[in-house]
């Protein structure tokens, strides 16, 4: 009865201990090593220096570019653009894997300013916007990596982002 009871204790101990030293499987059968990090990004700045840097837009570029707009027949412009973090995150990943398509390591994402111009007829005629292409490297077997817009190479901006607080 004794040796039962040591068996018993010894397999309990051996589920214990498995349970608690190996990572759990996942749907395919892998073990899962990698733990998602949440790190934040260089660059983020706090508040108040947004708010300072809205500021000083405000004072040292609106009069020239909602001048620029009275000339188009606007009388101010917009200033900004958002997009929804879902489309956000789906354009950054559909990016990705088209930038890799093209033969290219995408590595950051640029922002430019644009001007719709004059499209009669169409809502934001004359107003600025706002869109990102995503920049990278690409292998070439002459010249080595080189840096490189996806303008140029086939991977389509994103542009027509919400809003745009006239202000």
């Amino acid at each position: 009865m004794k040796k039962l009871m040591y068996i018993a204790l010894g397999i309990i101990i051996g589920v214990l201990l498995t349970y608690y030293f190996y990572p759990p499987l996942d749907n395919s059968g892998e073990t899962e090593t990698v733990e998602n990090k949440i790190v934040k990004p260089d660059g983020v700045i706090t508040v108040e220096e947004a708010i300072e840097l809205n500021n000083n837009w405000t004072k040292f570029r609106k009069p020239a570019v909602d001048s620029a707009a009275a000339r188009q027949g606007r009388e101010i412009d917009k200033r900004s653009v958002g997009w929804s973090v879902e489309d956000v995150r789906n354009y950054l990943d559909w990016a990705e894997v088209e930038s890799e398509n093209l033969g290219y390591s995408m590595d950051s994402i640029r922002v430019y300013l644009g001007v719709y111009g004059n499209r009669e007829g169409k809502e934001n005629d004359g107003f600025t916007t706002m869109f990102m292409a995503p920049i990278g490297l690409k292998l070439n077997a002459e010249a080595g990596l080189s840096s490189s817009s996806f303008i140029q190479s086939g991977v389509g901006p994103l542009n027509n982002g919400s809003g745009g607080n006239q202000y």
